[in-house]
């Protein structure tokens, strides 16, 4: 074998063997922490005392393992379930459900670092305008039991520890919807902020919020956009069973400053990275283009009662449909898991239509390229010297 063979082959076996190890690392995420709303909440709800935001009641969970509700506002897994099964990993629980565990026994083993959910439905970026019956944890509440958590496990663990195990764990970000729905449903906030000036208002408290995440080593975020709130069943009843244009319109200029303020972030913070999904792009194409995704029914919700299943709640007493998989909307303003799971799907595979910079995927193999580099470079160099050395002899 001549010296320019040899040179050919080890560089291709170091290539193959580069490229596997980048991979492998880039799917050892630690942990998932999640921030945001019903979307998302796995039922830290449910320990939440004088509201009516909890899935608890049939037909919720009907679709889910255990057949049951589960504090998802779905038939099934919601979009939290389904983000961690991509990534190999359990369901981060409720951060209220180990919080709850850890008064009931002192010496129970309750971790954090395996990732939390923090997510509450009927939460926004703002604390709602009804917090009489509607009771949340906003997204600033919502960041403060993270600090607090991160306090407890610097104490626990340390600091360097923590640091590495947060900088390399994936921040779920899904937050805003609900703040449409309030513009909508208040006089006060409608007279007194032009749409404009609201969805600014908008992304600066959540710029807030992320960079106190960021302060707390806080590293690879995956930030959604709002879907196209007009288009769900409950906002249909204002416009003759048609999607509510203004709202639509709000959600795109909200998605519009999200974006160009998530750019300016990342320029601002060293080390940084993220991926923001179009919700809003995503949710349009499966309603105007049902049949090619195999569903049947794109304006009413499965579980309900009244005109398109959306004037009353999905209680024990609505009508629901005989096939979930039919329908895009479970109940009045959340989706069935069958569409969570296309819209899953494109947030982590992409394509660039409804990802950027990246996908969620790739978000995982750009951060732990970084990592890798310095190792890359030492083998590289000692693949040269090896070279060199048997061209010499």
């Amino acid at each position: 074998m001549d010296y320019l063979d040899m040179m050919k082959k080890s560089f291709l076996f170091i290539s193959f063997f580069l490229f596997n190890l980048g991979f492998l690392e880039a799917q050892k995420v630690p942990a998932v922490y999640v921030f945001g709303d019903s979307l998302v909440d796995v039922g830290n709800n449910n320990y939440l005392n004088g509201t009516f935001a909890k899935a608890i009641f049939p037909y919720y969970g009907i679709d889910f393992p255990t057949n049951k509700p589960a504090g998802r506002f779905s038939n099934g897994k919601n979009a939290a379930d389904l983000i961690a099964e991509k990534l190999g990993l359990s369901t981060s629980p409720p951060y209220l459900s180990l919080v709850s565990s850890m008064v009931k026994n002192s010496k129970s083993n309750v971790s954090f670092l395996n990732g939390v959910n923090f997510a509450s439905g009927g939460a926004g970026v703002f604390n709602g305008t009804d917090q009489s019956f509607w009771k949340s944890i906003h997204m600033t509440k919502q960041v403060e039991y993270y600090s607090q958590m991160y306090e407890q496990l610097t104490h626990q663990i340390g600091a360097s520890k923590l640091q590495k195990h947060i900088s390399e764990s994936i921040f779920f970000v899904v937050i805003g919807n609900n703040d449409i729905f309030d513009y909508f449903n208040s006089i006060d906030l409608q007279t007194n902020n032009t749409q404009q000036q609201y969805v600014k208002s908008m992304v600066s408290s959540l710029k807030l919020q992320l960079q106190k995440l960021y302060k707390n080593s806080a590293r690879k975020f995956e930030i959604a956009g709002v879907a196209a709130i007009g288009c769900c069943p409950a906002l249909r009843l204002k416009n003759k069973t048609e999607c509510f244009s203004e709202a639509n319109l709000l959600s795109v200029q909200y998605n519009k400053q999200l974006q160009s303020m998530l750019k300016k972030w990342q320029l601002e913070n060293k080390n940084l990275t993220y991926s923001y999904f179009d919700t809003y792009t995503a949710i349009q194409d499966l309603i105007q283009n049902p049949t090619s995704h195999g569903f049947v029914d794109v304006k009413a919700a499965c579980c309900g009662i009244g005109e398109l299943n959306a004037q009353f709640p999905c209680l024990p007493s609505a009508n629901i449909c005989s096939n979930r998989q039919d329908h895009i909307f479970w109940d009045s303003v959340h989706p069935t898991e069958a569409t969570t799971r296309i819209i899953v799907d494109r947030l982590y595979n992409g394509p660039s239509q409804y990802t950027s910079p990246v996908n969620m995927k790739e978000l995982l193999h750009v951060s732990n390229a970084k990592s890798l580099f310095p190792f890359n470079f030492f083998i590289l160099l000692s693949l040269m010297v090896t070279c060199y050395q048997i061209k010499a002899k």
